[in-house]
């Protein structure tokens, strides 16, 4: 990889840390407010900054096409790189809708959201993405062909993009995770060859880190789902172009996790703490239906006060166990 390319990294930082200042104003103006549950104080904040950072990555990506096209004068990878704009730009607008809708009033139904992401899935299937070679137990190696794009690949983007959220509200923790992730994707990327893809990456990197100079405690902007759902889709799109479904799988163990406790609750429970009156948070619940609850119940046990900032770290922590352990696999 040549050093110019990090031109449209820099475009992603320059396009997403201009327009989240405009965007938190307009927010204000239109009164697109989500109050911040996880405080003692009712505190308005500017809802679906995602927009800017989808902007950025979307721009990056562009410029990252034009410097194949016109300076390596090859085209190698365009087709590939605009079926993966598509996507990343379906699931997009898909979030926005349920943004604008309103999570509190139920937004998108559970049913007809997995429908939607399931079009974020047609530019992939149509390019044939993706290696259909696959190992089975017993069997062993097998060319499952046309199951592979017709199932596996929806199936995967549709997972990834509605469960990324779930591990969402506080302050920092969706950006973060971003961050995390899509550094290990861009690491296992440049491992196995894939360096159009770690190129990808580190422009959703650029863009996230960005954004989270203001999403960070305490937030003056909140992602929303406008950005949660393509991010979500973007793991799985990565992991598929660079055949590296099995390692993507370790690195969302967190998601997975989560998931089933949300399940324990019918998916109906909420993510937040309970904020108290000295200004640290309590379960919500009496039972844990979220790493973030757990992280909240094993605080607690140890400190007179827990804080927001405090849960974030831990799951950021366990993330980067299942990081670390994934990248192992590779090695």
């Amino acid at each position: 990889m040549g050093l110019i390319l990090i031109i449209p990294i820099i475009i992603s930082i320059i396009t997403t840390a201009i327009i989240i200042p405009q965007w938190i104003k307009k927010a204000k103006t239109i009164k697109l407010l989500w109050e911040d549950q996880n405080k003692n104080k009712k505190l308005l904040v500017a809802g679906s900054g995602g927009i800017a950072v989808i902007t950025g990555i979307v721009l990056g990506i562009l410029v990252y096409i034009s410097i194949n096209t016109f300076y390596y004068r090859t085209t190698e990878n365009t087709i590939k790189l605009l079926a993966v704009t598509t996507s990343f730009l379906i699931l997009a607008v898909i979030g926005l809708i349920d943004d604008l809708l309103g999570w509190r009033h139920g937004g998108l139904s559970k049913k007809f959201r997995m429908m939607m992401c399931l079009f974020a899935a047609i530019p992939l299937i149509v390019i044939n993405s993706g290696v259909s070679t696959v190992y089975l137990p017993i069997i062993g190696s097998a060319n499952i062909g046309w199951v592979y794009a017709l199932a596996i690949i929806p199936l995967g983007i549709v997972a990834t993009a509605t469960t990324f959220n779930f591990l969402a509200g506080f302050n920092g923790l969706e950006a973060g995770q971003g961050i995390i992730i899509f550094t290990a994707l861009g690491i296992a990327t440049f491992i196995t060859g894939n360096t159009w893809l770690t190129v990808i990456c580190a422009i959703i990197i650029g863009s996230l880190i960005a954004f989270w100079k203001y999403n960070k405690y305490p937030a003056k902007v909140f992602p929303g789902d406008v950005l949660t759902y393509p991010l979500g889709g973007m793991i799985a799109i990565i992991a598929i172009l660079g055949n590296i479904e099995k390692v993507a799988v370790i690195f969302f163990i967190p998601y997975i996790i989560e998931l089933a406790l949300k399940l324990r609750g019918g998916l109906k429970k909420q993510s937040f703490g309970k904020p108290n009156k000295n200004g640290g948070l309590e379960m919500p619940y009496k039972k844990v239906y979220g790493l973030e609850h757990l992280a909240i119940y094993l605080l607690n046990k140890v400190k007179k006060k827990t804080r927001e900032k405090e849960v974030v770290m831990i799951i950021h922590a366990l993330q980067l166990v299942f990081v670390l352990i994934g990248l192992l696999t590779l090695i």
